[in-house]
């Protein structure tokens, strides 16, 4: 039996108890929703304030360094599971996901607005426990079984006086876990892994959990709020300012035309002895599907069969993997056949069991072009599909990375976000100081690096306009100027205004891309 979500048919319940109270019955499509994939945590669920808990001995090295703590924003790795001969390895690992994420892509817009910090504590005991037991580690990093998924930690009142003891220097705390596979948590603590392959992307999409905040864009979550979130079609889309083609005055948008047949979060072992298999309904009225899949603990393309309704699918494992889980879709450019559909997984290669897993599979459908736009950088309202099969919209369909983990970037509604959120924690002006040129008396004034001031031009168009003023009145001559010639006389007090202009950001309806300081000359040169 099969419930399909899909905007055609779909049940609107806040939870999946209601769900069942109402049909008295289970689904695939809901019923197996039931774990997602990288959990998020609400940061509002906790603080930094434990009262009586001592914070670890923390060992502190700066990574990337924009500016003063005072005005930035500092997100800091903290150590779990490495010994004290592993403090290199910490360090290394730290700086590898700092400059993936802050360097060319994702934060790079934003960097100068970012300080990145390693904060070393050793530990007792290597690498990350699991099957719900935590190590002797600092802050009890964790799986709750074996699978790749989420890392929990058993510690939070540690993690909490470890970030409070660095005053205005942690404003985003992450925990590093040793350990070389996929997983992590998003929320008020941000938990990754050292994994080459994963570790980079999965710290990206927590952050903009923890940062931004916005929920999930994937299907089978349960937290789907923020900016990129939409929910009643008889409101304004809250990225109306981004739509490529917005409704006329009056109209409701046009919503991409999709439905998800099958959710399966199943979190299988795969042996040789019996394939995988589970069914689906379609409905026969889509032009197009994609299988999307995760497996962990597969090497080779001999080792494993995936098939829709026995066509082999041609999976091939990603370059470089080893063991570690990777996420796969094989976009099929034609229709399913109204009915009953078959999806297995067979397992090949002996060798392989006990480590060889599918965490998850889907079926997506879609109209075609006319009705489901696949352009990238298209920007519509696009349905996903939550824990209890509740309908919401996205901008995008699949150009953010926090819909496919595997994406670098942001679409332009989450990145708009990521610079309102960051730019309300700190001014644009870092400060302004007084000094005489001869026996003239200046005052200059310190910006965040950002537009003209970087240090490396970016591709996105941006610039600063400076004013000066006095009583309310611009002194035009020196308008975009960093230093300011004033009267001879002390006492006086100017206000200077920074305004920053960028293509990343369309609305700043609390201006945050606006700043002022006011400034009171203390006397005059020497004549």
């Amino acid at each position: 039996m099969s419930l399909i979500c899909g905007t055609e048919a779909h049940y609107n319940s806040g939870s999946l108890d209601d769900y069942l109270s109402v049909t008295g019955q289970s689904s695939k499509c809901v019923s197996q929703f039931h774990e997602e994939d990288i959990p998020y945590w609400y940061p509002d669920q906790e603080t930094f304030e434990y009262s009586g808990v001592e914070p670890p001995p923390l060992e502190i090295e700066p990574l990337i360094i924009s500016g003063p703590s005072s005005n930035r924003v500092d997100l800091v790795f903290f150590s779990d599971g490495y010994l004290l001969e592993e403090r290199e390895k910490f360090i290394v690992d730290a700086l590898r996901l700092a400059e993936d994420v802050s360097k060319n892509q994702t934060f790079n817009t934003v960097q100068p607005i970012l300080n990145f910090w390693a904060a070393f504590t050793p530990s007792q005991e290597s690498g990350v426990g699991v099957g719900g037991k935590p190590k002797n580690t600092t802050y009890g990093l964790y799986r709750p079984g074996t699978e790749l998924r989420g890392v929990y930690y058993a510690k939070p009142e540690v993690a909490g006086a470890a970030c409070s003891s660095m005053g205005n220097q942690c404003d985003f705390p992450i925990l590093l876990g040793n350990d070389p596979l996929y997983g992590g948590l998003g929320g008020r603590y941000t938990v990754i892994t050292s994994s080459i392959v994963n570790g980079p992307s999965i710290l990206r999409h927590e952050l903009g959990h923890s940062i931004i905040p916005v929920g999930e864009e994937y299907d089978g979550g349960e937290v789907y709020r923020g900016v990129d979130a939409y929910h009643d079609l008889s409101e304004p889309v809250p990225w109306a300012h981004w739509l490529t083609n917005p409704p006329e005055d009056g109209q409701s948008p046009r919503v991409e035309r999709s439905v998800m047949p099958l959710q399966d979060y199943a979190w299988s072992m795969l042996n040789t002895s019996k394939p995988w298999t589970t069914e689906f309904v379609s409905s026969g009225t889509f032009s197009r599907h994609l299988v999307r899949f995760s497996l962990s603990g597969l090497l080779e393309s001999s080792d494993l069969t995936v098939e829709l309704d026995g066509v082999d699918l041609g999976w091939v494992p990603k370059e470089g993997l080893g063991v570690d889980r990777w996420h796969y879709d094989v976009y099929r450019d034609d229709a399913l056949a109204g009915g009953t559909h078959e999806v297995k997984f067979t397992l090949l290669n002996a060798d392989r069991e006990g480590i060889a897993q599918l965490c998850n599979v889907e079926i997506l459908e879609f109209g075609d072009e006319n009705e489901f736009i696949t352009t990238p950088n298209y920007y519509g309202v696009f349905p996903t599909y939550s824990v209890a099969n509740k309908t919401s919209y996205r901008p995008t369909n699949e150009d953010c990375l926090m819909r496919l983990v595997t994406t670098s970037n942001f679409c332009k509604v989450c990145l708009e976000g990521l610079w309102h959120a960051l730019l309300s924690k700190v001014s644009l002006i870092d400060g302004v100081s007084e000094g005489c040129s001869g026996k003239s008396k200046t005052l200059s004034v310190e910006l965040i690096p950002l537009a003209q001031f970087r240090q490396v031009p970016i591709e996105p168009t941006e610039s600063y306009t400076i004013t000066w003023s006095r009583d309310g009145k611009v002194i035009e001559e020196f308008t975009n100027k960093t230093t300011l010639i004033v009267d001879k006389n002390g006492g006086a007090t100017y206000t200077v205004t920074a305004k920053y202009v960028t293509t990343e950001v369309m609305v700043d309806k609390e201006g945050h891309l606006v700043d002022s300081m006011e400034y009171t000359v203390t006397g005059a040169c020497e004549q």
